[in-house]
């Protein structure tokens, strides 16, 4: 593979150079370190200290984190790793390193970017930090593209929408929001179950396409030599289950509509179906609004969300729209 980018081919050459100090820049016998949340919270005792060093040569601590931020003053450097839980500061200098791997390894080799394992004690910096002091930092994995430069971040919304990984490592409110979605996903799951439900899977590939009134991507099965179509909805393998004695099935996964596409419409996108024999319209409105109120108590969330310019509440019961009201009117939401 050729790589054009200058800052590209700098990266796989410092890589090149790991190899060549001995070093593996793609180890596979890593294990993950203590979480930053779980550092802060067990060695604040540390900022408590009433000496005038505030450390702990006796705690010895691995952590594992990508690094976002490297400041290089000599014979020392600070950076700043970001695990799972947020970031975390790293001390490191020539003198507490093996001879010459400050110099020659740590000082020029590593980058933002970077996973690393670092390996030291707690300690708190004149600015009152709590920070790693390492003894050891070793390479996790090295990057080879390099991150967006900090100053101005990654704003591009083209390449945030088709890189996902790199807008979660420079935005991290958006890798919350992923968190939060898997969260979600995972209590719609219980909730169901909970209420006797059966989660099933129905058909990908259908020989006509129903459910839905949207235009299908075609595919071709070439062992029965026919055409065939990404679902656009589940409704109707649903509804045959529950024809087949099975009274209360959902189903959360994918469904394809070769249609537009903009920041808030996907071709494939993930959605939850449901049906319940012996019961109405009326108690499918009321299982709806348990549902709201089991996940915003579960997640401990507001009940009023913010959407653009709109502030939605889901507190519950919800508003009664009759159906005929619904089709006429625009933009008018009634208050009971």
């Amino acid at each position: 593979m050729i790589f054009d980018n200058q800052y590209i081919q700098e990266r796989i050459k410092k890589a090149e150079r790991l190899r060549e100090e001995g070093i593996n820049p793609y180890p596979a016998n890593i294990t993950k370190g203590m979480p930053s949340s779980q550092f802060f919270e067990h060695f604040a005792y540390v900022k408590e200290q009433s000496t005038e060093e505030k450390k702990d040569e006796n705690q010895t601590v691995t952590l594992t984190g990508r690094i976002k931020f490297i400041r290089i003053m000599g014979k020392a450097a600070f950076a700043k790793i970001e695990d799972n839980d947020g970031l975390l500061q790293i001390y490191y200098n020539r003198d507490d390193l093996p001879e010459g791997y400050y110099n020659n390894v740590a000082k020029k080799l590593f980058e933002v970017g970077d996973l690393i394992e670092a390996t030291g004690f707690p300690f708190v910096t004149q600015t009152g930090e709590l920070t790693l002091h390492c003894k050891d930092i070793k390479i996790v994995s090295k990057a080879i593209m390099p991150l967006p430069e900090k100053f101005h971040g990654l704003t591009d919304h083209e390449i945030r929408y088709r890189q996902r990984y790199l807008d979660m490592i420079m935005n991290p409110e958006v890798k919350s929001t992923f968190i939060m979605r898997s969260k979600i996903v995972s209590l719609i799951r219980r909730f169901f179950e909970d209420h006797s439900f059966l989660e099933v899977e129905t058909p990908m590939m259908h020989p006509i396409p129903g459910g839905a009134n949207a235009k299908p991507f075609v595919t071709h099965h070439n062992a029965l030599d026919v055409d065939r179509y990404l679902r656009i909805a589940p409704e109707l393998y649903l509804k045959r289950l529950t024809v087949g004695g099975m009274e209360a099935v959902f189903e959360i996964n994918r469904n394809f509509r070769n249609e537009g596409m903009d920041q808030t419409h996907n071709p494939e996108f993930t959605s939850i179906e449901f049906y319940w024999a012996y019961h109405n319209y009326l108690d499918l409105m009321q299982l709806t609004e348990e549902l709201f109120e089991y996940i915003f108590a579960q997640l401990q969330l507001d009940k009023t969300i913010t959407y653009g310019e709109y502030e939605i509440n889901c507190s519950t019961p919800f508003a009664k729209v009759p159906f005929v009201e619904a089709l006429t009117t625009i933009g008018n939401v009634p208050s009971e």
